[in-house]
């Protein structure tokens, strides 16, 4: 896309001071956009922020009234919003079930989600309308048995964007999912040996923020999208029982 795509545009990127988050941060800035860099490491995620020209708030996820400040800062110091990513992602790591690792993974990738969509709607009903990309995986579509809680969350963010995005499409606001597969971050550090040995291949974190512009430019709402090494970015096509 051309470097002033973004131009005039309001972008909050959570989970936004490293790997994909911060990478999406940074070409949606490269390309005009102010841009909220949400995270809870503020040194990391005020240092990005300065070098894109954005604003940092420091934002837990998982306590929806962080959310909500990192929305009001979007607004005081940008106008508004327009686009939410909601990015912020952990795996499980350990051996065996703890019931505190669940919550975590739990709190983290969907609670992240459903907090930040709520968060961000009455700001972009202001601007009209606006968009909504939730960050899921590859691994919310297939089984992953290195990690059965985190694909169950994916799965789930998977199906809350295609149920919510019908509620708010007559607003102007489109929702969508992103799935890629593992990309080359640190959140994949401790099983690099499980996906080697499944014959995983890893993505360049480019391909996933190319993907990420690919679904930010479709007119469409309440679709998934899947990106694996090797192929462009598509719509999942999801079976109708009975159909």
């Amino acid at each position: 896309m051309g470097n002033n795509e973004y131009l005039g545009k309001v972008a909050l990127v959570t989970g936004a001071a490293g790997g994909i988050g911060e990478a999406i941060a940074r070409r949606l800035a490269e390309g005009g956009a102010r841009v909220v860099v949400a995270d809870l490491v503020a040194e990391r995620g005020e240092a990005v922020a300065e070098e894109i020209g954005g604003a940092f708030a420091q934002c837990d996820v998982r306590v929806p009234s962080d959310s909500r400040a990192a929305v009001e800062t979007a607004v005081a110091r940008f106008g508004g919003l327009d686009l939410a990513v909601l990015n912020a992602g952990v795996v499980t790591g350990g051996d065996g079930f703890d019931p505190q690792r669940y919550r975590r993974v739990v709190a983290t990738n969907l609670d992240g989600v459903v907090y930040g969509i709520e968060a961000v709607l009455p700001a972009l009903r202001a601007r009209g309308g606006g968009t909504v990309v939730a960050m899921s995986s590859l691994a919310g579509l297939v089984p992953v048995p290195f990690d059965p809680v985190y694909g169950a969350t994916k799965a789930a963010v998977v199906n809350y964007v295609r149920s919510y995005a019908p509620l708010v499409a007559h607003e102007g606001i489109r929702i969508n999912a992103l799935c890629p597969g593992f990309a080359e971050t640190p959140i994949i550090d401790g099983f690099r040996g499980v996906i080697h040995d499944l014959g995983m291949p890893i993505l360049e974190v480019s391909d996933v923020v190319d993907a990420f512009e690919t679904v930010l430019g479709s007119p469409d709402s309440g679709e998934c999208w899947h990106l694996q090494v090797g192929a462009p970015v598509e719509q999942v096509a999801f079976a109708v029982p009975g159909a």
